[in-house]
């Protein structure tokens, strides 16, 4: 027999550059699997500090890596109750935004490296408020997302940008295809593609460079 148990739980986040009066954008960008905020955040580090302010939430499951147990990388969520987890996920994500005080605040970017694309775009769908862009980078759209969230999608968020290297060693035909099926129907011809010569990896050029733009 499974049972449920609802307990207050604390975590941490890294601020790279805080909110000033003359930010233009407020990024929440969510690491992929096996990251740790605090190292994710470099990725960020070329953003104009004046214009840009970047927040970077912590996965929750944390995990040694390798067969050392010497270095530590977390998880957002899995296939195992996905559902449970990703609305830990959000409460947690609600209390960082409103800590911050960013909550409605037309500025907010959100940007998903790998697994983190899953927590943006369902971060958004939840969120349900205006925003200035949603980033995804190198990770698998849900699979769950269906036309109608594309409509609430194309409603809330002034810019989509799909990133995808073209080394990435985990992208495969068949992915490459679901891929532009969710692109296409989520947010139809709106969303700038951007598919630079990389491996599965950051490109932070490229953020600083559509940092620029938006």
């Amino acid at each position: 027999m499974v049972k449920t148990v609802s307990y207050t739980h604390s975590n941490s986040y890294e601020v790279l550059y805080p909110i000033l009066p003359t930010t233009k954008n407020i990024w929440l960008c969510f690491h992929g699997l096996g990251y740790l905020s605090k190292f994710f955040k470099k990725y960020f580090e070329s953003l104009d500090s004046t214009t840009n302010a970047v927040i970077i939430p912590q996965a929750p499951s944390k995990f040694y890596l390798g067969t050392k147990f010497k270095h530590v990388g977390a998880s957002w969520l899995t296939r195992v109750d996905t559902n449970q987890e990703m609305q830990n996920n959000l409460n947690y994500l609600d209390q960082v935004m409103s800590q911050e005080k960013i909550v409605g605040d037309p500025r907010l970017i959100l940007m998903g490296y790998s697994q983190g694309v899953s927590i943006a775009t369902r971060l958004l769908k939840n969120y349900a408020q205006p925003i200035k862009a949603l980033i995804m980078h190198s990770g698998s759209i849900p699979a769950e997302l269906t036309a109608e969230d594309g409509k609430l999608f194309q409603a809330n968020c002034n810019r989509f940008i799909h990133i995808a290297g073209t080394k990435d060693e985990y992208l495969t035909d068949e992915l490459i295809e679901r891929e532009e099926n969710k692109i296409e129907l989520l947010f139809g011809t709106d969303c700038e593609l951007h598919r630079p010569d990389i491996k599965h990896e950051v490109d932070a050029g490229l953020m600083a460079t559509i940092s620029k733009t938006l």
